[in-house]
């Protein structure tokens, strides 16, 4: 089991639909140590579907609007976030639509 907590929100469209499965498969074939879990609301409504990612002394990340299409792009931001001291990037050009798509970034 990883520090790195990656969250999905169960209440939103993508929880129902089975996306921690996926996420959960995905990270484990492109050889990632993370934890994948549920919880039943982040109050991300109004930017459905929400997914966060924090470790310790590490930023944060709370992204919307998350599909099964995202898939690439989050596994070039776990990537990224596993290897980063600190959470953060320096250029997040990487991270394609994804960047786009966060809702909020928390200091560690």
């Amino acid at each position: 089991m990883s520090d790195t907590v990656a969250t999905v929100c169960r209440s939103c469209p993508a929880g129902p639909a089975g996306f921690a499965a996926l996420l959960r498969a995905a990270v484990h074939k492109a050889g990632y140590v993370l934890d994948i879990r549920e919880t039943e609301c982040m109050s991300g409504c109004t930017r459905p579907s929400t997914l966060a990612f924090r470790a310790p002394g590490k930023t944060a990340y709370l992204f919307g609007d998350i599909s099964e299409a995202d898939l690439p792009d989050i596994l070039i931001f776990v990537g990224l976030y596993l290897n980063s001291a600190d959470g953060n990037f320096a250029d997040a050009r990487p991270l394609g639509s994804l960047r786009e798509k966060a809702i909020a970034r928390i200091p560690g």
